[in-house]
């Protein structure tokens, strides 16, 4: 799959699980050493995670962010684990180009967390090796004395969303929803995430990733209409086809291939 739409963290100090989680049918695993892990687990949860990946285990490790304790000691750990991707926290343009030069030809989420972040997120971009944006909406909320961590921050996540496509990136990854036993509230969340602009959403428990995934595909009505989309310019001389007794112009007909496209890559 070209583009994961869900994204598990599981803590570094927790080994037993790392295997648990890569089966847990999400597409993507972040191992976790910086909120999940206290200041006296650090040195063991990044060796559990380094000990992983040289057994040959996939995935992406969130380290801890420039200006912590931990920050030159995981950059140094990872140095010659090349086939681990990076999440960076409080994701700033300067932390990320610290990050990729220390860590050149590695794949980069970028974590936005901080104000700072989102008013320097066109920057961040266009740094060489970022390759997806995620929004840390709790920490971001904390950092912006915003109390709540949903709609409440749309108008930054429409920044994201914005950026990504300024910078060629993939579509960017929601926050987390904190009550992972409630299967509404997290449908509710990815649909409006989906609808934003958002192609992905970060998980805290196994019993999220369902969700997500489904969310995130295209419905089987949506493909439908794209096919019908894709089949009548098949059959029009011209670029504006009428389906279903609408007008349908270049906008959808990109639209009906984006939905195709991304029906492949859920059966494939």
């Amino acid at each position: 799959m070209s583009e994961p739409r869900s994204y598990l963290f599981v803590p570094g100090q927790r080994p037993d699980r790392f295997a648990k989680a890569a089966g847990s049918g999400a597409d993507a695993v972040i191992l976790d050493l910086e909120d999940a892990v206290g200041p006296d687990a650090k040195d063991e949860a990044r060796a559990h995670v380094v000990d992983w990946f040289r057994q040959g285990g996939q995935g992406i490790v969130r380290i801890n962010g420039r200006g912590t304790p931990w920050h030159a000691d995981d950059l140094a750990a990872l140095a010659d684990i090349t086939t681990a991707d990076i999440m960076l926290p409080k994701a700033e343009p300067e932390a990320l180009a610290h990050l990729t030069g220390h860590l050149p030809g590695r794949s980069v989420i970028a974590l936005v967390e901080t104000v700072a972040g989102l008013a320097t997120l066109r920057n961040s971009v266009t740094i060489s090796g970022v390759t997806r944006l995620a929004f840390g909406n709790l920490d971001f909320g904390a950092d912006a004395r915003i109390p709540e961590s949903g709609a409440e921050l749309d108008p930054a996540r429409f920044e994201i969303v914005v950026a990504s496509r300024l910078g060629g990136l993939a579509r960017p990854i929601d926050g987390v929803t904190t009550d992972f036993a409630d299967k509404q509230a997290i449908e509710k969340d990815v649909l409006r995430a989906r609808a934003m602009g958002f192609g992905a959403k970060l998980c805290i428990h196994p019993a999220q990733v369902e969700a997500v995934n489904a969310g995130f595909s295209p419905t089987p009505g949506e493909v439908e209409w794209a096919k019908r989309v894709v089949a009548a310019l098949e059959e029009a001389a011209g670029s504006v086809v009428q389906v279903d007794g609408k007008m349908v112009d270049r906008p959808l007909i990109e639209r009906a291939r984006q939905i195709l496209e991304g029906a492949r890559h859920t059966t494939s």
